[in-house]
C-alpha cells in the first residue's frame, strides 16, 4: 500500500459531509424525544419518582444551575449627595403632580437614637436521646466510662 495516497491539501473525502446534516440529525433526535415526552413524559416521571426516588432527586439536582451567585447590594449607598438631592426633588415633584399641587411634604431631620441593648437568652445545647442498648448494659453490669471514637487523620498527611 503506498504511503501517501493524497497530495498535500487534498481531502480524503472530497465530497465531505453534507452541509447541515449534523443539524438535521440533532433536530430529528430532539423532535423524537419531544414527541415521546409529550406522550409518555408525565407517567414516566411519576413512575421514576415512585420506584427510584434517588434517580428522581438526581435529575432534579441536575436541573439546578451549578453556580448560582446571589449578591446583595444597596444602590442608594453608591449614590453621591448630589444624586440623592436630585432624587428627592424628583420624588417631591412627582408627588406634587399626582396630588394636583396639594401634596404635603413633611420636613424634618433624622435624630440618631441608640436602642437599649437587650440580653439574649442563654440557650442550652439540645440533649441527645439516650442510647437504650447502652442504658441496658449500664443496668446489667454497672455504669462504664465510654472511650471516644478515634479520629483518623486526613489521607494527605
Amino acid at each position: 500500500m503506498p504511503a501517501n495516497l493524497w497530495q498535500p491539501g487534498q481531502s480524503g473525502n472530497p465530497a465531505g459531509r453534507l452541509r447541515g446534516s449534523r443539524n438535521k440529525l440533532s433536530e430529528e433526535v430532539i423532535c423524537a424525544l419531544l414527541r415521546d415526552f409529550r406522550q409518555h413524559g408525565q407517567k414516566a416521571v411519576a413512575r421514576v419518582r415512585q420506584t427510584q426516588p434517588a434517580a428522581y432527586l438526581k435529575i432534579l439536582a441536575l436541573l439546578i444551575p451549578r453556580e448560582h451567585k446571589v449578591e446583595h447590594s444597596n444602590p442608594l449607598k453608591e449614590l453621591t449627595d448630589e444624586q440623592l438631592v436630585a432624587m428627592i426633588e424628583y420624588f417631591e415633584a412627582s408627588l406634587a403632580a399626582q396630588a394636583g399641587g396639594s401634596a404635603k411634604v413633611i420636613e424634618g431631620t433624622i435624630e440618631p437614637k441608640t436602642a437599649p441593648a437587650t440580653a439574649l437568652p442563654v440557650l442550652e445545647p439540645p440533649k441527645r436521646k439516650p442510647n437504650r442498648l447502652m442504658m441496658e448494659v449500664d443496668t446489667a453490669i454497672g455504669p462504664q466510662e465510654r472511650m471516644p471514637r478515634k479520629v483518623r487523620p486526613p489521607a494527605g498527611e
